[in-house]
């Protein structure tokens, strides 16, 4: 039983991805009945069961989805653009290597999004595996915490923007706010402060080869690039302010302040 506990609360990161997916797919409601193999009935509270084919293709589209979901959706966006301007900023093109870095990325955004996958698994996906409520209900509770989420993370000016240009608003609470407005506001949003952060960390390291270069012009040394001379005394800076676990701490503790 343990064993089996462990292995279905490992899943709770994807199963919140489909619901993510369930959310942005209100299309999939069929209201009539067809083939045998393809079909929808109706229970005794109204709410509509899909048959095991419509799950498993709704499924194999989801997995599809997933990869973009989880660049939209989440936390990732923010996180692999200071990385690499991390990498850009200390002069090292090649290291740490891109496969790296995209790991990376990929593990502090579960960390970060983990509270948000735990609350749309216990109100959406495990009432619906404990046959509690139907999907339609499951897809609308999960949805509110991956809403608020984005929500608390987006600028009001660019919710504004996308609002006026897809003709919708004012809205008269949060929670009326679509997905199809939130989403490029929120990833616009993460755009911003990515850079943001990227901006205030370039500038010790800028710092640094200007300084390079004004001793090297002074000395005469005008064939020595200063950037073969800068790069020890940054990554000696680097690690002596413990630079990784300053950003990784920063960028974590960005989202719950």
């Amino acid at each position: 039983m343990e064993i089996a506990k462990s292995i279905q609360l490992s899943y709770k990161p994807f199963l919140s991805l489909v619901l993510i997916v369930l959310t942005l797919m209100p299309g999939l409601t069929f209201a009539a009945p067809g083939l045998d193999a393809v079909t929808v009935t109706t229970g005794p509270n109204g709410e509509q069961n899909w048959s095991v084919t419509i799950q498993a293709m709704v499924l194999m589209t989801v997995i599809t989805m997933l990869p973009s979901m989880l660049l939209m959706m989440t936390s990732f966006t923010r996180i692999i653009i200071v990385l690499a301007i991390v990498r850009q900023a200390t002069g090292l093109m090649q290291a740490p290597p891109a496969q790296v870095l995209v790991g990376l990325g990929l593990f502090m955004t579960f960390f970060i999004m983990a509270p948000v996958f735990d609350r749309m698994y216990i109100d959406g996906f495990k009432p619906y595996l404990d046959e509690k409520i139907g999907i339609e209900t499951a897809v609308e509770r999960a949805s509110i915490p991956l809403h608020e989420f984005m929500l608390a993370q987006t600028r009001e000016k660019d919710l504004t923007m996308f609002s006026e240009i897809a003709k919708k608003g004012p809205y008269n609470t949060p929670a009326d706010v679509p997905f199809s407005v939130l989403i490029p506001s929120f990833v616009t949003s993460e755009l911003k402060t990515a850079f943001t952060i990227g901006f205030l960390i370039f500038i010790p390291f800028l710092i640094i080869d200007l300084v390079v270069a004004s001793v090297l012009m002074s000395m005469g040394m005008m064939m020595l690039s200063p950037l073969i001379v800068s790069m020890p005394f940054k990554l000696m800076l680097f690690v002596l302010v413990d630079g990784w676990s300053m950003i990784m701490g920063t960028l974590a503790s960005s989202y719950y302040i």
